[in-house]
């Protein structure tokens, strides 16, 4: 009987195994927006495909992400929603606990930059009405896989040239990946010298699900 108790807790620690590299849970992260190529993941988490590929490959070892073909290409995906919620709650729970992690996300934005504690269900009820613009400034391919209520894609990189397309007398709130992504900083402080009334809002798309929010496709 010991012998089958070691063997069960051995194999939920294959999952602490696989979560154990701030590399593959940037991966998870980046997989949680989309399906994605090894060479997009690579391009997206800053290192080598040969990398992103071993790392890719303990994730799926261990069943938290799966592939299919696409021509010539191989495609990455989560194996389940789940995997998402778990990414968001191990992230929360670290942030609740590890004073480090809190000064590092504390240190991403200026004051008043971020919507700390915000009720979910009325920036919906807000961005529905137009009392505020939901900017998602994650790459288009992302926001074409899912993306918040009402939210509008304006990527990032294609910000600057098209605010005339945003009212000035409306606030904005911006999101991208989740708390560790930098693009609705970078986005809310390029909003702000050009004289709008900016925010970021913490949740991606994950973190929206995970608190049983809907989800538009």
């Amino acid at each position: 009987m010991r012998e089958l108790k070691d063997h069960l807790y051995e194999q939920v620690a294959r999952l602490g195994k696989a979560l154990s590299s701030p590399k593959r849970l940037e991966l998870i992260e980046l997989l949680c927006q989309r399906e994605k190529a090894v060479e997009t993941l690579a391009a997206q988490a800053q290192i080598s495909v040969k990398l992103a590929s071993a790392h890719l490959k303990e994730l799926r070892q261990s069943k938290l992400v799966e592939t299919r073909k696409d021509g010539k290409y191989v495609l990455y995906r989560l194996a389940d929603p789940g995997v998402a919620d778990l990414w968001v709650a191990l992230r929360g729970e670290a942030e609740a606990r590890l004073v480090e992690l809190q000064a590092a996300l504390a240190a991403l934005v200026e004051h008043g930059d971020d919507l700390e504690g915000v009720d979910r269900r009325d920036i919906l009820r807000r961005a529905k009405t137009g009392e505020v613009v939901v900017l998602d400034v994650r790459p288009a391919d992302e926001f074409a896989s899912g993306h918040l209520p009402h939210a509008r894609s304006l990527p990032l990189n294609e910000l600057k040239k098209k605010l005339a397309e945003l009212p000035k007398d409306t606030p904005v709130v911006a999101y991208c990946r989740g708390p560790f992504c930098l693009m609705a900083r970078d986005a809310v402080e390029l909003l702000r010298k050009k004289g709008y009334k900016a925010f970021r809002l913490r949740d991606g798309v994950a973190e929206w699900r995970a608190h049983g929010l809907p989800v538009e496709v």
